[in-house]
């Protein structure tokens, strides 16, 4: 099988958020069929869909009732199978998500696993009895809020879900529930799909004799080690691939929480035949005060030095053996310019300064929808938000335990809420952002007017020009997939440079994480006696004593026989 996703950028599209070709304010697959030649000309290689399943949308999708069946709000089988032939017919892969840690509620399995203890589906969930007061089998929390346990009367025993109560947890220690995983996965890899992003595949294995926890001051209910990477996962794993993933020329890219580069390793090695690439959560986390009994929303200023730290390590240690996922957005993450940087002065060079970070990397970049235009936070009233982690969160930490303000929640909320990503997509400056005829099921950010698709691509210096030039530097330049990686200025607090280099070719990458000119005197003993910009979000990069606001550039060395060429007609 090919590797094609090494040399690929991959566009997670949230198909509820994307365009509406109906007019009943949800997105839909024709919404996404019309804008093929949109996402062609911005030169992605492949389309991640978040779930388009059936659905009862408690977690927008990702609470699954038929893995077989299109939610009727998205369409239809039919235009799915357009969808899917005419990305095809594009060059473009399309992605699925696969969601098998857990189900919605709704689904038949648990319909008939609730039932009683003794029938076909009893165990195909993860039940258990209640403690002799009554209680919940043991003191594990859910990533929503809470016990990760729920009483069902019917059966007199609990049921575990690590996220919503409507979301239970399959029992993978059931050969038959993995049988009608894989079968599913045929099923659709048989309708063209390419891959699989598999929803926190990390947490599919339990150590099911669920032992408490110890006990942590100020937490009822505790979300640990034993959440993650349970006993058989790599035999899950290694099972999935060689049932199916095998038999395909596919990509498997797994979520992983609470990862480390270490277990990515072995995840990703293809001599171990798992996965290809899988998402740490480690670089996207570091602006939360850690162990808080308030989780994400008790936040700190993100460090350049840890984030230039983290991101060197997962370079270095996947490095020949493994392979990264690079992303700073998608559905779970809110926009990186107004979380970390500045979306309001510098808003298109902040945009260009990360993601030249990010797709000067080596391994696979990922482009949220949106994030190639722009795109930032909305600070809507609490009222204003969908998102049941938000709604969990404010009724768990605001209204019953105390230990945050509603204030300080509301501007967590602002910073990392999921809807920050979710917000319609913003086509023009038309009523609704272009998005939908009707009302939208979340409210458009009200910066469309300014931010969108149609002034993006009639600006030569946008956002979205920019990312098509980084896209087409990946498709034309082998440095960038095969090349080492050195961090460098290690300890400077803002400025992000490291360089890659690949059979006898060196390219440095300069960004200024900062809205404040630097002295650019630390990098000038690095540059090349000869160089060229290879890309600059600023005319003349380097030409000056002092770094601009987030200033960005990827700078080559030249031989002796180059000319000056590229975006800069510097020659030093």
């Amino acid at each position: 099988m090919t590797k094609w996703w090494k040399n690929a950028v991959i566009y997670q599209i949230y198909p509820k958020s994307f365009f509406d070709s109906d007019g009943n304010g949800w997105g839909d697959l024709d919404g996404i069929t019309s804008k093929l030649d949109y996402l062609h000309s911005l030169g992605v290689d492949a389309l991640w869909l978040s779930p388009i399943y059936e659905s009862p949308q408690v977690d927008n999708g990702y609470d699954i009732s038929d893995y077989r069946r299109i939610d009727s709000r998205f369409g239809t089988m039919d235009d799915m199978q357009r969808l899917i032939d005419g990305a095809h017919e594009r060059g473009i892969r399309a992605i699925m998500d696969l969601v098998v840690n857990h189900t919605s509620d709704e689904h038949d399995w648990f319909r008939r696993s609730r039932q009683s203890r003794d029938n076909p589906y009893s165990d195909y969930y993860l039940w258990r009895d209640p403690r002799p007061d009554g209680g919940p089998p043991n003191n594990w929390g859910s990533h929503f809020g809470g016990s990760a346990w729920e009483y069902c009367a019917d059966r007199d025993q609990y049921y575990l879900h690590y996220y919503a109560s409507k979301q239970p947890d399959l029992n993978w220690e059931n050969p038959q529930v993995r049988s009608e995983i894989y079968d599913l996965m045929r099923f659709w890899m048989d309708r063209g799909v390419d891959g699989w992003r598999m929803d926190v595949i990390a947490q599919i294995s339990k150590y099911i004799d669920f032992p408490d926890y110890p006990p942590q001051e100020g937490k009822e209910f505790i979300i640990g080690p034993m959440h993650y990477y349970g006993p058989r996962l790599h035999e899950f794993l290694r099972e999935m691939h060689q049932e199916v993933l095998s038999k395909y020329d596919c990509v498997a890219i797994g979520e992983a929480p609470a990862s480390t580069p270490e277990i990515a390793r072995l995840l990703t090695d293809p001599e171990r035949a798992e996965l290809d690439m899988i998402f740490t959560f480690e670089h996207i986390e570091l602006d939360r005060v850690p162990n808080s009994v308030n989780r994400k929303w008790d936040l700190r200023p993100m460090e350049v030095r840890e984030l230039k730290q983290v991101l060197s390590k997962w370079q270095y240690i996947l490095a020949d053996r493994g392979w990264n996922a690079l992303y700073f957005e998608n559905h779970d993450r809110a926009r990186i310019v107004s979380r970390w940087g500045n979306d309001t002065l510098y808003r298109k060079q902040c945009a260009n300064a990360f993601a030249t970070v990010l797709h000067g990397m080596q391994g696979t970049p990922f482009v949220y929808q949106g994030e190639e235009i722009g795109m930032v936070n909305a600070h809507y009233e609490l009222s204003d938000y969908q998102d049941i982690d938000i709604k969990n969160a404010y009724r768990a930490y605001v209204h019953d335990a105390g230990t945050i303000s509603e204030e300080r929640f509301t501007k967590a909320v602002w910073q990392v809420g999921r809807d920050n990503a979710r917000t319609p997509m913003q086509w023009d400056a038309s009523k609704n952002a272009g998005f939908t005829s009707s009302w939208p099921w979340l409210k458009v950010n009200p910066r469309y007017v300014d931010i969108n698709v149609a002034e993006a691509l009639a600006d030569r210096d946008s956002v979205f020009a920019y990312y098509q030039r980084l896209i087409a530097l990946r498709h034309q330049e082998p440095i960038l997939i095969e090349g080492s990686y050195e961090l460098l200025l290690e300890d400077d607090p803002v400025l992000f440079v490291y360089e890659r280099a690949w059979q006898g070719q060196r390219w440095l990458v300069i960004v200024n994480l900062s809205d404040r000119e630097q002295s650019a005197e630390q990098v000038r003993p690095l540059l090349y006696d000869r160089w060229r910009a290879v890309i600059a979000n600023y005319p003349e990069p380097l030409a000056q004593s002092q770094l601009r606001p987030y200033e960005a550039c990827i700078v080559a060395r030249m031989d002796d026989d180059e000319g000056a060429h590229g975006d800069s007609p510097a020659n030093r």
